[in-house]
């Protein structure tokens, strides 16, 4: 499993037209070489494709986070993920502890 098209939007595919303003896409996933396949994919698709590692770090890409349909370029997106805020990883861990809950009812 890879995470990637999730933030797209109709808004963003019309940006797609031409390179200026073209915007980044995060790929994430366990498999290393199924992140690179999708990287292409993202590419073909005409974002540029930002490797953000496993799947259990894509929390940096959630609400509250500064990447979170930000609509940044590459670099934008890089610098993003590297400043994550402790309370917006206490917030994701906490949402996710409380849907995991819900799911075992």
């Amino acid at each position: 499993m890879v995470k990637a098209f999730d933030t797209v939007t109709a808004d963003h595919l019309a940006r797609l037209a031409g390179a200026a303003g073209r915007i980044a896409l995060l790929v994430a996933g366990d498999d290393p070489a199924a992140r690179a396949r999708v990287r292409e994919r993202v590419g073909d698709a005409g974002f540029d494709a930002v490797d953000a590692g496993p799947l259990a770090e894509s929390w940096r890409r959630q609400p509250d986070t500064p990447v979170y349909a930000a609509d940044l370029d590459a670099a934008g997106v890089r610098e993003g993920l590297r400043h994550p805020k402790p309370e917006q990883i206490q917030r994701w861990r906490a949402r996710m502890i409380e849907a995991a809950a819900r799911s075992v009812r």
